[in-house]
């Protein structure tokens, strides 16, 4: 809000368009040095004059009607009247379109998020696909878009050769119905274990998926059963991460669909043999040749990712298609939107690849073919068991305690991977992400449970009035003290950190503005007292934390963490 003021006043000034000065607005390194600061070089040229000069001009015409402007060297720094201002600022947090972005303007994206492959344990290594591809989801439609998330499970390719090989060599199937996917798991390691020293296990692995894309009766039902007890498991994380998805559909919906694929590379001339295999150039994007169909006849990733991307453009309706993928991926996509567009499908340029680092446990590299897995489960497990202990520690009197103790061990782990910049690596600490101070999630939801106590005491005692509250920023100097208005200006800023956080596909850029929105609350919670203040001065300060309280709670919902009301 300050900075469109600020904007506004400038822009007469300059010759630029109010939107111009606006970009060009800055928040200054230093509180003491003003609320919003505009840099005076781009006007060099046009003003023929030094950017200090033009500094001095802009500041002295600044000057006055609830705004102190000076110079500071080639800046203006800007100061509002606290006692002007904090009302509108208020009102303007109350708006129902406070925060409402038209960014997208109902542009429709479909995203690919998850994605964990069918017959492997729902592992840790799962986290940030999901969770990131969630946030967005969110992040996109309070942006004005028309988010469709899709969940493309790893249901087919060669690896379904392997289960199905090694299962026929070791499996059993009452270890199988006993625990499928652990005993799932334990296959397929042993699989790769032993076919290092048995070079026909591969062989014979290949074969099985060439007979399940054949259509197989055995390949066909082993096959089934491994999707069936995997989603099960699946949905169980699911619902502990409240996750939900639009579609559901693995990569064996595509098997029809790829035929057409080929047939249309090879109509536009641009498949070619390569030992055996057909493959697509890229000599001139300086990739390597784009596999369509292996030696064997049989699909691979490429072929299934180009029937994807054709469908859910064409069926599917995507304005945009992003994939929430490892950042190992790369190379892969950057080949399959190539592709696309040699095939001549222009819309191949909205195609997006949204990577993100790998996740390290506690120092430990995850491989589903080494058994080296961390099961998810058990880590929100162990993270809810930390809550509970914390909580019945530090309120044994609490209702329901182990809902509470759920949903904060479950938006520690979710919170402690969406702070993370999404192209870091992350060594993600248990112990760390669970912990009740400093940047973390139980941090935000427990500031979140002091102002809710905050409010019902103010409720009681009948003191709060919201028409005081305005009345008394309006017509009262000195209500607004240095922390709260430190706090009003940056529940102010929200829909600027909401875009940057869509432009640029990064949910770490609200989980690090909610963290500061805690702090700034818990700094005016010490610094200015709510219970025994002045009736227009706490009327303000309770107003102030009710939308605090709204603030946090929405971007905790915008992440996928709970806020509970009571800790």
């Amino acid at each position: 809000m300050l900075m469109k003021q600020a904007a506004a006043r400038i822009a007469p000034l300059t010759g630029l368009a109010q939107e111009e000065v606006l970009k060009l607005m800055e928040v200054p390194p230093q509180e003491t040095m003003g609320d919003v600061a505009f840099p005076c070089f781009v006007l060099a040229r046009t003003l023929k004059k030094a950017p200090a000069v033009i500094a001095g001009d802009v500041a002295a015409a600044l000057q006055g009607e609830g705004i102190d402007a000076e110079a500071a060297g080639p800046y203006v720094n800007i100061r509002f009247d606290r006692d002007v201002y904090a009302a509108d600022m208020l009102e303007e947090l109350g708006s129902e379109s406070f925060g409402k972005l038209q960014l997208g303007q109902g542009e429709r994206v479909v995203i690919d998020m998850s994605s964990p492959n069918i017959a492997k344990p729902f592992g840790i290594g799962h986290l940030r696909s999901t969770v990131i591809g969630a946030a967005l989801y969110r992040l996109y439609n309070e942006a004005g878009y028309t988010s469709v998330s899709v969940n493309h499970l790893g249901d087919w390719g060669t690896q379904f050769g392997k289960q199905i090989a090694a299962y026929k060599r070791w499996g059993s199937e009452q270890a199988l119905q006993a625990d499928p996917i652990r005993n799932s798991l334990e296959l397929y390691v042993r699989f790769h274990d032993e076919a290092e020293k048995d070079p026909t296990l591969e062989i014979e692995a290949r074969d099985w998926f060439r007979r399940l894309e054949q259509g197989d009766e055995e390949a066909k039902q082993l096959w089934s059963f491994f999707v069936n007890v995997s989603m099960q498991e699946f949905n169980r994380m699911y619902k502990r991460l409240n996750v939900t998805f639009d579609h559901t559909l693995g990569e064996s919906f595509y098997n029809d669909k790829m035929g057409a694929v080929v047939e249309e590379l090879q109509a536009k001339g641009l498949l070619e043999e390569s030992d055996g295999a057909l493959v697509v150039r890229l000599d001139e994007e300086n990739m390597p040749p784009c596999l369509i169909i292996k030696k064997d006849g049989t699909t691979i990733y490429p072929t299934r990712d180009l029937a994807t991307a054709i469908y859910r453009h064409h069926v599917m309706k995507a304005d945009r298609l992003v994939y929430v993928v490892g950042g190992e991926q790369k190379l892969h996509f950057n080949q399959v939107f190539t592709v696309l567009s040699k095939m001549g499908h222009e819309w191949a340029t909205t195609c997006e690849h949204i990577p993100f680092g790998l996740m390290r446990f506690e120092g430990r590299k995850m491989s589903t073919r080494r058994g080296k897995v961390v099961f998810l489960q058990e880590v929100l497990d162990e993270a809810a068991a930390r809550a509970l202990q914390i909580i019945q520690e530090k309120n044994p009197n609490l209702e329901q305690p182990e809902l509470v103790a759920e949903a904060v061990g479950v938006g520690a782990i979710v919170f402690g991977d969406l702070r993370n910049n999404r192209l870091n690596d992350v060594d993600f600490s248990l112990e760390d992400a669970v912990s009740f101070e400093g940047e973390t999630g139980p941090y935000v939801q427990y500031t979140h449970a002091r102002i809710q106590s905050v409010l019902a005491k103010a409720a009681e005692t009948g003191t709060y009035d919201s028409s005081a509250a305005q009345e008394g920023t309006s017509n009262s100097s000195g209500i607004v003290g240095d922390t709260s208005w430190s706090l009003l200006k940056l529940l102010c800023d929200y829909p600027a950190y909401l875009e940057r956080a869509v432009l640029r596909s990064e949910p770490s850029v609200i989980a690090k503005y909610t963290i500061d929105v805690a702090q700034a609350f818990n700094r005016f919670y010490h610094a200015e007292r709510i219970a025994d203040a002045a009736p227009q001065v706490k009327s303000f300060r309770v107003k102030l934390a009710k939308y605090t309280a709204e603030r946090l709670a929405c971007n905790l919902s915008l992440l996928g963490v709970q806020a509970p009301e009571r800790m």
